[in-house]
């Protein structure tokens, strides 16, 4: 059996000596120009080259959750492109979805503004029903995050094409169920993949549905840049109709530092950091689903193409 790793911007070696551990007699290598044949290729953001030089590809098997920058690639017709489905990252993305809920259910950005202007200040406490989150995408990572939320009694609403029933979470499916979703959300949670249906989604229009459509929703958005229409986001905040957003993700990253989101007073940039894999954990998955698929069995996370995750 024969694997290679094709890793832009990261050091292949820890990759490939970490599958060498876990699949004892398969060849792995770090893929370069020309290399022979393999039977699966471990990768993140490759070049169209690996695809087009291994047309016998089995197993494409990304490090990561989200797989557009994949899907984008002509892929040899009988590989199956198979996404990681934790890797340690869904408790993470729970932790990170938590921490930009409660700071901004309890004011603590408030209290941070006046903490460094040496102002002992006094908010008072709201109500955690006044404040249903909507959690958009009910994957691996969404139903962590619904469920974490659920755990400090927030309401939880939870949106997902094809329906998936969570323990303490409303549900609403579909295009029928998508604006009555929104309505019903006051903080909104991204957690979809990014496909042509879902870019732009979190635009002027859906997003002034929140809450009912009054004042005061909230955005927190950890999954892809591509689903934000920046340009429509900045009038909702200074308008009111949005109280704050916290970013994590973003058309161009690095995002410039020019970029007007830096400065806005409402809006909480993050690096990309709201989840990240874990090279152990995620070695473990892929070599267990590599040993699956060729003891011929079915595996979990394959992608489907025509939906785009």
């Amino acid at each position: 059996m024969r694997i290679a790793v094709c890793l832009s911007e990261l050091k292949p070696e820890p990759w490939v000596d970490g599958l060498r551990r876990a699949l004892p007699g398969a060849e792995v290598r770090a893929w370069t120009p020309g290399a022979p044949p393999v039977d699966h290729a471990v990768v993140w953001m490759p070049p169209q080259q690996l695809l087009d030089e291994q047309p016998q590809l089995r197993g494409l098997f990304n490090i990561g959750a989200g797989v557009d920058a994949l899907t984008r690639l002509r892929l040899p017709p009988r590989t199956q492109l198979v996404r990681l489905e934790d890797g340690g990252m869904a408790v993470q993305m729970a932790e990170y979805v938590c921490h930009a809920l409660i700071r901004h259910f309890r004011e603590f950005d408030v209290y941070e503004a006046d903490a460094r202007e040496g102002r002992w200040s006094y908010r008072k406490p709201r109500e955690r029903g006044d404040f249903a989150v909507g959690v958009m995408g009910l994957g691996v990572l969404g139903e962590r995050v619904a469920r974490a939320v659920a755990q400090f009694d927030f309401p939880v609403n939870g949106w997902s094409r094809s329906g998936k029933a969570i323990d303490g979470v409303r549900g609403f499916v579909g295009d029928d169920g998508f604006d009555a979703f929104l309505s019903a959300s006051r903080v909104l949670v991204n957690l979809l993949p990014l496909t042509e249906a879902t870019r732009g989604i979190l635009n002027r229009r859906n997003l002034s549905l929140l809450h009912g459509g009054q004042p005061g929703g909230y955005l927190i958005n950890v999954a892809r840049g591509g689903h934000l229409m920046e340009a429509e986001l900045m009038p909702l905040l200074d308008g009111g109709q949005l109280a704050g957003a916290t970013l994590d993700v973003f058309e161009v990253e690095p995002l410039p530092p020019a970029h007007a989101f830096w400065r806005h007073p409402k809006i909480t940039v993050t690096p990309h950091g709201s989840a990240r894999t874990e090279r152990e954990t995620s070695i473990a998955q892929i070599a267990g689903k590599i040993r699956a698929l060729e003891r011929g069995e079915p595996i979990g996370g394959v992608v489907d193409h025509n939906r785009g995750y």
